[in-house]
């Protein structure tokens, strides 16, 4: 008789088989064992050592300071910015990578005030990653806004409760906890229905899940590059501007990359017209280049050729804990529609399976309150990895592996 490994041993290698086209392994130096820890940190594409030692040495090295022309320097915030675009359903133009997602958080939510006039009301989920709640309270404490907090599925009650009054709706566009998949398009019209804008954080989708801005009508747009973009840590984040927004735009924080003539020295600040304006000052360049090195990665296969790949290992993923790890409590989405492209599990020992998983070569990782995370990066990801996932997952609760006494090793969990 076949047992329930066996069986789905057999699925793995007919799945692996079936989606081998986009299996992008060969482009990417993986750590040893299981990497699902893409949803925090994205493994290394093979081209960004080649791409930097070449900026260090050929560029920076050889031609210094030239290079800001020679090599483009200047004008790579928009270079990369149009290649995320092209990720996220944003016609060129409309996109620039540089300054962190706080920094970008913050220009965003301040120009949102500035054409809303008048509104004093913001919606948001309770739930979103703490950055975007520390940075939007701050905001709203600075303008005069009131702080609505609402599930996204409470979202649409709330705007038609404050109707008028609400200037934003803030959301993300993945719950970062759980992996649930909020309807971008949906919850984008209610906004525009009370006259409100839509501003989204699309960092644990960007890369991952198809993202249709233009075609969404979304207002606003942040992200960071270092997840399923694979920038590397600390890379570069993004922000997204409708171009209808651009003339009105006016960004809070006012760098001289942001201006219209930056080296005509100017003491007053004229806003560069188009997304430029929101650029602010040098950006790091070495990141920024070899953020461009990874991007090259989702030149090898279509985004929405990367969701079905995702939805395949998330969906396996799901089947190997059914068979195998019944007693987890699954709190992602069973519906493909509703998953972004990672599976989270509540354990009143969490904290200690990602730990004991990690010594097993397994690597997930932790968030509060009791959630063990596995993010899919779809391109490195195969489906034999998900069931060793689920089997060393098996292994770790029948030794108590799970039950020992480990502190963690550093801050980051």
């Amino acid at each position: 008789m076949t047992s329930p490994v066996d069986a789905l041993g057999a699925r793995a290698a007919a799945l692996d088989a079936e989606h081998a086209g986009s299996d992008l392994r060969h482009l990417f130096d993986l750590p040893e064992g299981v990497y699902l820890a893409g949803n925090s940190l994205g493994a290394l594409p093979r081209a960004v050592p080649v791409r930097l030692e070449a900026v260090v040495r050929e560029q920076w090295g050889a031609e210094a300071v030239s290079a800001w022309n020679t090599r483009g320097w200047w004008h790579v915030p928009r270079r990369v910015g149009d290649r995320i675009g092209a990720l996220v359903g944003a016609g060129e133009g409309q996109l620039v990578a540089g300054d962190s997602t706080s920094v970008a958080l913050f220009q965003t939510f301040r120009a949102a005030a500035r054409l809303r006039p008048g509104r004093r009301t913001v919606v948001t989920d309770p739930g979103s990653f703490p950055t975007d709640l520390y940075i939007l309270q701050g905001v709203a404490a600075d303008v005069g806004w009131q702080v609505v907090l609402a599930e996204p599925h409470e979202v649409p009650a709330a705007l038609d409760a404050h109707g008028e009054d609400v200037a934003l709706l803030a959301l993300s566009h993945v719950d970062y906890r759980t992996g649930e998949l909020w309807d971008l398009e949906g919850l984008t019209a209610a906004a525009h229905e009370v006259g409100a804008l839509a501003a989204w954080d699309l960092c644990h989708s960007v890369g991952a899940v198809p993202v249709r801005l233009d075609e969404a009508g979304v207002d606003l747009a942040v992200g960071c590059t270092y997840k399923y973009l694979n920038g590397g840590p600390g890379s570069p984040a993004f922000t997204y501007v409708a171009r209808r927004h651009h003339d009105a735009f006016e960004p809070a924080v006012r760098g001289w990359h942001g201006h219209a003539q930056p080296f005509a020295m100017s003491r007053e600040h004229e806003p560069a017209p188009g997304i430029d304006r929101v650029r602010i000052g040098t950006p790091p360049l070495l990141s920024m280049l070899a953020l461009e090195a990874a991007l090259e990665v989702f030149d090898a296969v279509p985004i929405e050729v990367v969701r079905e790949r995702s939805l395949s290992l998330t969906s396996f993923l799901l089947d190997c804990l059914d068979a195998l790890v019944p007693e987890v409590e699954l709190v992602t989405p069973r519906a493909p529609g509703r998953r972004g492209s990672q599976v989270s599990v509540r354990h009143a020992e969490a904290f200690g399976i990602v730990r004991a998983l990690a010594a097993r070569g397994v690597v997930g990782d932790y968030r509060e309150p009791g959630i063990a995370r596995f993010g899919i990066a779809a391109p490195y990801v195969t489906h034999s990895d998900v069931l060793a996932t689920a089997t060393e997952l098996r292994r770790v609760l029948d030794t108590g592996e799970h039950l020992a006494d480990v502190e963690a090793e550093g801050p980051v969990t």
